[in-house]
């Protein structure tokens, strides 16, 4: 991880609580080319890669970490632990799904994956690009441990959305509804969370349909139907179940955050605009993060 901007003050949000990082931290880690191809490229963003959605979950569990004064307490005293890529069984139909990044009582069995100790250490493992300013929040947090999950309490999952919306919009859906599901059918207390990126930019450079070295021949570029484009998946997205209690179906926090990324290794930025959620919106980062904080530091306050 890289202190690379000098932010000392520890900029405060417009509601007055504490800036969130998230969407920051990812664009500015993905915005740089870290994905290679077996044609010379390196992409920002690859379908095939994880990168992204690591990155994003990441992202959120720091911003939970800052947010949570239960979860904090509960990594001070050894209670939790994360897990990576950790597959969850659902009791009723024995649907099974790996979920990006868990925090989970500890296990008994060993941890599983060759993963970094740490939190922080798994941040440098994602090449997470963090200021001056946060990297010195994130020394100041408590030490998150990777260990054996057991019961998990707080499962992450990220996904995007960045060309040929039309057609990645039923698969988005299916692939974060099963998410939810999976989670609950594992656990009816545990708290799902749902990170959406989708892409407002008007071009982007596909690697799938980009086969060959882009040094020696130029891009195809696919032209996006801009804000109509991100318009229909953020809609799609908001079809999602969410509940507001145990037992019922669905997400307990979800969001939404609208990028520009053309994939051509200019600077990926954060849309602010439509369609972006405004900060009232329930489906805005910020509002998603605080609802987990929240959640968590009353349905697991006893633990």
């Amino acid at each position: 991880m890289s202190p690379n901007t000098p932010n000392d003050s520890g900029p405060k949000s417009p509601e007055g609580g504490r800036q969130l990082y998230g969407p920051g931290i990812v664009v500015r880690t993905i915005s740089i080319p870290g994905v290679p191809d077996k044609f010379g490229n390196r992409w920002q963003y690859h379908s095939r890669s994880d990168r992204h959605s690591k990155v994003a979950c990441w992202a959120v569990l720091f911003d939970l970490l800052r947010s949570s004064n239960t979860l904090r307490r509960h990594v001070t005293e050894g209670k939790v632990v994360f897990g990576v890529n950790q597959e969850l069984s659902d009791f009723k139909t024995r649907r099974k799904k790996n979920l990006d990044l868990v925090v989970a009582r500890p296990g008994t069995d060993g941890p599983k994956g060759s993963w970094p100790p740490t939190f922080a250490g798994l941040g440098t493992y994602f090449r997470v690009e963090l200021t001056r300013a946060e990297k010195r929040e994130l020394d100041a947090l408590p030490n998150l441990v990777h260990g054996s999950v057991g019961s998990v309490l707080l499962a992450l999952e990220a996904k995007a959305c960045m060309t040929e919306h039309g057609k990645a919009r039923p698969r988005l859906y299916d692939e974060l509804n099963s998410s939810h599901l999976t989670v609950h059918g594992a656990s009816d207390q545990a708290i799902a969370v749902g990170f959406v990126m989708l892409n407002a930019s008007a071009t982007f450079i596909s690697p799938d349909r980009n086969k060959h070295n882009l040094g020696v021949r130029p891009a195809e570029v696919n032209p996006h139907k801009q804000p109509q484009a991100a318009i229909g998946v953020n809609e799609k997205v908001r079809e999602l179940p969410t509940r507001t209690k145990t037992a019922e179906e669905g997400y307990d926090a979800l969001g939404i955050v609208v990028v520009d990324c053309k994939n051509d290794g200019s600077p990926i930025t954060l849309v602010s605009g439509p369609p972006a959620p405004v900060a009232s919106d329930l489906y805005h980062y910020d509002q998603m993060v605080r609802r987990a904080a929240q959640i968590y530091d009353t349905r697991f306050i006893g633990i």
